[in-house]
């Protein structure tokens, strides 16, 4: 993916503005890393885990009548797991530790959601949309047609151009 590089210091940078942060994974919905910032964790299993629990969320939110999905917050003894919508496709999932400010995660995990959600909606809508080519083709105009040949001068042959007058014999 084209923002593959933007997302990831989009993660770094969320990294460094909320120290308690230990790790960050942009995803795509159905479980594919697009970008991350995890240390000590495997990205792709994160990634799929993280795809799972969309898809209950999902349909928790649908069942429940409580709109779109937006984010999930999962907290075990050691901190916490935040999953937020990015965009149309993708998802930020963040691991934070317990003594995180929640509302401090929240606030942060949403703003860096909606960027990423940016990028990758960008991408993904230059990635649909045909490109040009590098240069077009030189396009020659078509040929002219070739005028009609004059009529034959007064006394000639019609039946072939340029012969000779008949003289009478």
């Amino acid at each position: 993916m084209a923002a593959e590089r933007e997302v990831l210091d989009e993660l770094q940078r969320l990294r460094a503005r909320v120290p308690l942060l230990s790790g960050a994974l942009a995803a795509s919905a159905d479980g594919l890393v697009l970008a991350q910032d995890t240390a000590g964790t495997e990205a792709e299993s994160l990634a799929a885990l993280t795809a799972a629990a969309l898809g209950v969320a999902v349909r928790l939110t649908d069942a429940t009548g409580r709109g779109s999905f937006r984010e999930l917050l999962v907290r075990g003894e050691q901190g916490y797991v935040a999953t937020y919508a990015a965009g149309s496709s993708a998802v930020l999932t963040l691991l934070a530790e317990d003594r995180i400010n929640v509302g401090r995660l929240h606030l942060e995990g949403r703003r860096a959601g909606a960027r990423i959600g940016a990028l990758v909606d960008a991408a993904l809508d230059r990635a649909a949309t045909p490109q040009p080519p590098a240069e077009y083709p030189r396009v020659r105009p078509p040929a002219r047609p070739a005028a009609p040949p004059p009529p034959p001068p007064a006394g000639t042959s019609p039946g072939t151009p340029g012969s000779l007058p008949r003289r009478p014999v």
